[in-house]
């Protein structure tokens, strides 16, 4: 290399790094260091709460009790193991807590598994505890799943291996199995006098409810039928039990292009007969079809009425019935949707979280609101650039405790008195400050910024626009794109763990000079049911798509952003959407990251569609696999010239590892620059700190190496 060059390089280099030296004010490290609060619950009967903090990793059951709700952590996990906390519940009496310790709850499959990050020879086991809420006593009752402790207290319902069963809370009798049915059964729920066990018996085509007594009398089938029943609720008195319908599998096959509604309805029945009757069918529209936001239907039995969730207006909405069937009373009428939906515990009132408030800009945040269970008083609790969720409400109603995101602070639990609703934001209380490491850049971060552009067909799309650090007159920019899809990006921290450490990242690429854009994308919630439910998305056409390419033409025409130097990147589906832009759109993304991404969505697919086994089929079957094939971004690897980081874990139970070794493969063998990570034994949602902290800063170098020279 002649002196010249060398000087040329050395300038160049030297420029580089004064640049990210220069915006960069804090290190992944920093930001990353947050602990994340989950699981807020209360006591049936007494002011005491509890929830889950994870702190890098280390993930603990806290607790706190009025009047100060000082909080302690009553668990003592110290490493960072990966074993997740999940299902956390307080005994009425206020003195027990339960919880699951281990699994996956968010997987598509074998969330009951054991996680088994470390490699070890011999791996966790998932399984329940209970703890004294002094602390004195920790009792591993068993290995199983969804504990569901009795009224009064004593005992602890959960299933193991489909199948119910039973252990004393504190220990002093043996796990057992309370009784057999065929099927799997799950949604244990207590009567409210704690005499019997309503349940739902999942059979594949459909499914009972049964109810169980005592071991000598047989379980009672609640009107059986060739439907599926769920959501089992027991009245207040528990002389009732109402419960959701839907159709049972079979009948002729549908269009697969064209959209249908999926009938459902709510039923009453009594218990002690098993005698059942309808009182309320959801109207026979697109939007009348179950809701799969938070929560599902959200159904209640509050004194003489049904509440539940619907989104028949276009929106996630609140409504209630007569116990004995009538017309549906909408509660919560606005754009806006709820979802955290919880009851008061005089049975009253509905607390929950939604988009909506005094600021156009709420239908991007989250606030606190409440509303009466039989007329439409709705009220908003809180307002402002400040973000609330997850309510719950102590025994004696006089505090609401919730999760609280100010400004640039993470999320932390917080309460407020009842009666001081009026002045919200002045006497609202933080908890757990204290746990929030010195080094963490509370006063570096930049709250993002509220966009709205058009996509092609004019459909106006809501992103987060996090700037860039530093004083480059042109810089690089990077489009992120959420999972899901049915999710939301919000102007600050998100209320989930996943899309909080997607948050965080934005936060430090910021840092690092790359202006980001999040986009909302069609299909994503918080919009309504027809945003929600576009035409033509995922195997349909993939019409979400434009959403992102039309993200990336409207940075193209900032001015301070340089078009040539557009990344992309997102996990899950939006790991499938960035394949989807590298492999349609290299021209307008110079690089991109793909974590936990689809590229084919064909597969496991096709065969069902085309060669079922029976002799129907739909009758679009051999266009609906076209399109399928046409919806991958596997089908356009002509046009896939961009470098692409894939990043997979190789027990992932959501999307399927062999998605990112067909399409290693298939980009080695084009010739595109691929770089490549494997998480070893971690999930899809990486379990262990050490391997979020890995896959974030090589998602951060890989975009530094690309789009920074």
């Amino acid at each position: 290399m002649t002196k010249p060059h060398f000087l040329a390089l050395f300038l160049t280099l030297w420029f580089y790094n004064m640049t990210i030296a220069t915006a960069q004010t804090f290190k992944l490290d920093d930001v990353k260091c947050y602990p994340f609060p989950n699981s807020l619950t209360s006591s049936a009967n007494s002011n005491k709460i509890a929830w889950i903090f994870d702190e890098q990793g280390k993930r603990n059951v806290y607790v706190a009790e009025a009047p100060d709700f000082k909080p302690r952590k009553l668990t003592a996990y110290l490493e960072d193991d990966g074993q997740e906390i999940s299902s956390l519940s307080i005994s009425a009496d206020g003195n027990w807590l339960v919880f699951v310790r281990g699994g996956d709850h968010g997987a598509n499959w074998n969330e009951e598994n054991p996680v088994n990050v470390n490699s070890d020879p011999i791996p966790p086991k998932v399984q329940i505890h209970a703890i004294s809420f002094d602390g004195k006593k920790h009792i591993q009752i068993a290995e199983g799943e969804s504990p569901s402790i009795s009224p009064k207290s004593d005992l602890v319902l959960f299933v193991k291996k489909g199948q119910a069963w039973i252990a004393a809370i504190d220990g002093t009798s043996p796990a057992r199995q309370l009784f057999t049915a065929n099927g799997t059964t799950t949604e244990l729920k207590w009567s409210p006098d704690a005499t019997s066990i309503a349940f739902v018996s999942a059979r594949q085509d459909h499914s009972f409810i049964g109810v169980y007594t005592n071991g000598k009398s047989p379980v009672k089938w609640i009107s059986p039928s060739f439907y599926r029943d769920r959501s089992p609720r027991w009245s207040p008195d528990g002389s009732g039990l109402a419960f959701i319908r839907t159709p049972g599998a079979g009948g002729a096959p549908d269009a697969i292009l064209s959209d249908q509604h999926q009938q459902w309805s709510i039923w009453n029945a009594d218990p002690k007969n098993g005698k059942a009757f309808p009182i309320w069918e959801a109207p026979k529209t697109l939007s009348g079809s179950p809701p799969n936001t938070h929560g599902g239907t959200n159904l209640h039995w509050v004194a003489n009425r049904i509440v539940f969730l619907s989104e028949q207006d276009g929106w996630p909405h609140l409504y209630s019935i007569p116990a004995a069937g009538g017309p549906a009373l909408l509660l919560t009428p606005g754009k806006f949707m709820v979802e955290h939906i919880i009851l008061s515990p005089d049975k009253k009132w509905l607390y929950f979280s939604a988009n909506t408030g005094k600021d156009f800009k709420d239908i991007d945040r989250r606030h606190l609101a409440r509303v009466p269970v039989d007329k439409a008083a709705m009220e908003v609790l809180s307002e402002g650039t400040n973000m609330e969720w997850t309510p719950i409400l102590t025994a004696d109603a006089k505090y609401i405790a919730f999760i609280t995101a100010i400004g640039q602070q993470p999320p932390l639990p917080a309460f407020i008195e009842n009666k001081k609703i009026s002045n919200f934001a002045k006497e609202l209380k933080i908890l757990g400050r204290e746990n929030l490491p010195g080094q963490f850049p509370v006063d570096k971060l930049k709250a993002p910024e509220q966009v709205v552009f058009k996509a092609a067909d004019g459909l106006a799309i809501h992103a987060q626009l996090f700037k860039a650090y530093g004083n480059t007159p042109k810089k690089p920019a990077i489009i992120y794109i959420h999972g899901g899809p049915s999710r939301q990006m919000l102007l600050g921290w998100n209320y989930s763990d996943y899309y909080t450490n997607a948050y965080a990242l934005n936060q430090y690429l910021a840092s690092l000079g790359f202006t980001v854009l999040s986009v909302n994308y069609r299909m994503g919630i918080g919009y309504g049911y027809d945003f929600q439910h576009a035409k033509d998305c995922g195997t349909k056409g993939a019409s979400e798509y434009q959403d992102i390419k039309s993200a990336a033409i409207w940075l193209s025409g900032q001015k301070d952003i340089d078009p040539e130097r557009i990344g992309v990147y997102g996990g899950s589906y939006g790991g499938y959407l960035t394949n989807m832009a590298l492999a349609r759109d290299s021209k307008l993304f110079a690089a991109g990251v793909s974590i936990h991404g689809i590229g084919d969505r064909t597969v496991g697919r096709v065969n069902n569609i085309l060669l079922p086994d029976r002799y129907e089929k739909a009758p679009d079957a051999e266009k609906a696999a076209k399109i399928a094939w046409q919806s991958s971004p596997v089908a356009y690897l002509n046009t896939w010239t961009s470098p692409v980081m894939l990043i997979h874990g190789d027990d992932d139970r959501n999307v399927q590892f062999s998605q990112s070794t067909d399409l290693n493969k298939r980009l080695i063998e084009k010739g595109v620059d691929v770089t490549s990570l494997v998480i070893v034994d971690d999930t899809h949602h990486w379990m262990k700190y050490e391997n979020v902290m890995k896959v974030n800063q090589a998602v951060a170098n890989f975009f530094v190496k690309k789009l920074m020279p």
